[in-house]
């Protein structure tokens, strides 16, 4: 694969996974309220619960989707470019995306955290 498409392949992975986290949260909604007897029984109706709700196993599929994209791309891309690259990028758009949906996410200290690491790495994969 050519370093623009490897690029474009890493991109898209750090878009499926940081968007899809907040739609997990919000699709897993009501999981707690679900009850039965016994741990297996109770394993059962969760995963029933999560695989019925389409609010939760469409962002699952989407994020699934990202994690095949990540493992085809890593065959031709740099393992120490790759991994900082996505995971820099998918904490940026998880947190894009769960403030628009609402989410609280921690106020200015954690966003200067989040900022703080994605310019850490951003700094060690320019140095390499």
């Amino acid at each position: 694969m050519a370093p623009v498409g490897e690029a474009a392949a890493l991109v898209l992975v750090a878009v499926l996974w940081g968007s899809t986290g907040p739609f997990l949260r919000t699709g897993a909604a009501g999981l707690e309220e679900v009850r039965c007897q016994g741990r297996l029984q109770q394993l059962l109706a969760e995963i029933r619960f999560l695989g019925l709700n389409y609010k939760y196993m469409v962002p699952f599929l989407l994020n699934q989707g990202g994690s095949i994209l990540f493992y085809l791309t890593l065959a031709s891309a740099d393992l120490s470019l790759a991994v900082p690259l996505c995971n820099s990028l998918a904490l940026i758009v998880t947190l894009v995306t769960g403030r628009m949906l609402g989410e609280d996410f921690g106020g200015k200290r954690a966003v200067a955290g989040m900022l703080l690491t994605v310019l850490g790495v951003t700094l060690c994969v320019a140095g390499s």
